[in-house]
């Protein structure tokens, strides 16, 4: 168990919070000398701890990209098990999507954190300028912006139901290299990830269109499948595939489906990501 799903770890986090508020307080009434203004920027300890939470994760942001430009082949975002940490997604299931959060990076740190805060969380707009200490007007011009970028890049997916159906059609193709059968489910434009993070054997390039996905995933079937012991699990809020072989997890699939079919198929087999979502697995 993590430190930050330990309740009595919370407990004494909100303790220690507690007791230093008073000084907090003292801090922020003596620069702004306003108690009203000192008492906004010191609330409750949840909210206070997401406004600072919030704006460390866009400075970390910030750096991340950089170091991502120089990734080795494709990047995906690290899955989560979220039947383990049911919290992760007690929320609306917005921005936890791998196929969400792979195009939110395309976002700058503050609209992501934004559309974040507003889509999965619900606060309201006027919270959220606060945490990113800006104009209410902005702020909703960062969501709607958010907004349009996926749209135009994502079309609306399907219920959990046909999720999984889809997946097993496609797991049963792409394990038996079954040339028509990977052509009826993928969509025209299918892109294929596959993240190996320059230590696995995975292609360094997103494979694009049908025709291209579907054989190189027949190419791919005899060199990867056999072998192999498959495992139904989820990660972020979806039906998932973990593919082990000799008892070492060696991919994550996952897939993004809309009505016309599978459009983004998702391989993590970097070993540093796949560790921790194996470890929440087991633990």
């Amino acid at each position: 168990m993590r430190a930050a799903d330990d309740p009595h770890s919370l407990d004494r986090a909100t303790r220690e919070f507690m007791g230093a508020r008073p000084q907090l307080f003292g801090i922020a009434y003596r620069v702004l000398g306003s108690a009203v203004e000192a008492e906004d920027i010191v609330q409750e300890p949840a909210a206070f701890l997401a406004t600072v939470t919030t704006r460390l994760a866009i400075n970390t942001a910030r750096s991340a990209r950089v170091r991502r430009e120089s990734y080795t082949g494709s990047w995906l975002p690290e899955p989560v098990d979220t039947s383990a940490d049911p919290q992760l997604g007690a929320e609306r299931a917005e921005a936890l999507d791998l196929a969400v959060l792979f195009l939110l990076e395309k976002l700058n740190p503050v609209e992501r954190a934004a559309y974040v805060l507003r889509e999965a969380f619900d606060y309201p707009y006027k919270r959220i300028a606060d945490i990113l200490e800006t104009s209410e007007a902005n702020t909703r011009q960062l969501v709607s912006r958010a907004r349009k970028h996926l749209s135009a890049e994502r079309r609306e997916p399907v219920g959990s139901d046909d999720h999984r159906r889809l997946l097993e059609v496609f797991l049963a193709a792409a394990r038996s290299g079954r040339l028509s059968a990977l052509e009826d489910v993928l969509t025209a434009d299918v892109v294929s990830h596959s993240d190996g993070g320059g230590v696995r054997g995975a292609s360094r390039i997103p494979v694009v269109g049908r025709p291209q996905v579907s054989r190189y995933l027949v190419a791919f079937a005899p060199r990867f499948w056999p072998g192999t012991e498959i495992r139904r699990v989820e990660a972020n809020g979806r039906p998932a595939v973990l593919v082990s072989s000799g008892g070492r997890a060696v991919a994550l699939l996952s897939v993004d489906v809309s009505a016309r079919g599978i459009e983004h198929i998702m391989w993590v087999m970097n070993p540093a990501k796949l560790a921790p979502y194996v470890d929440s697995l087991t633990g």
